[in-house]
């Protein structure tokens, strides 16, 4: 578990899973699941918007094994409640300028409300990436509930 903060399997929750992104470039993609997600009194989609694809422009988020990390420089949640994690599948896979090579087919957007909930998620996001059976979830594009168990279920060894 998260030392402060929410824990990934929360900020997942709150953010959902989005399948058939449409979009043929990071930036169509982007735009498609940023028009998705649910509103937030704070943070107008076009400044989220901007914010990921100004971070894009500095360097792609493509992690490797079809998987990138979009995510604003700074926070942007004005508050713990509401911050966020939301996992796209595209529809088709995008060159994303990836580690690897290999094209992007799963987006996981961050949305914090502080530079310390940011890196503890990303942190999290890249160990989960890492462990195979995480990856075939997200490959099989499995349920919000497989996901959000599966996590839940790591993080509770983390207390």
């Amino acid at each position: 578990m998260l030392e402060t903060g929410m824990n990934l399997a929360e900020l997942i929750e709150r953010g959902g899973i989005f399948a058939s992104v449409k979009g043929n470039l990071p930036r169509e993609a982007l735009s498609s699941l940023v028009s998705m997600l649910p509103p937030l009194p704070s943070l107008p989609p076009d400044t989220l918007l901007e914010a990921v694809l100004e971070r894009e422009a500095l360097m792609p988020t493509g992690i490797g094994n079809g998987i990138a990390i979009p995510h604003p420089r700074n926070p942007l949640a004005a508050t713990e409640g509401e911050q966020f994690t939301a996992i796209a599948f595209l529809e088709h896979p995008i060159d994303w300028n990836s580690l690897d090579g290999k094209k992007v087919d799963t987006l996981i957007l961050i949305v914090s409300a502080s530079a310390g909930q940011h890196l503890r998620t990303l942190s999290r996001i890249n160990y989960f990436c890492r462990q195979e059976e995480f990856s075939l979830l997200l490959k099989n594009h499995a349920p919000l509930c497989e996901l959000l168990h599966y996590i839940r279920e790591a993080e509770k060894s983390w207390l």
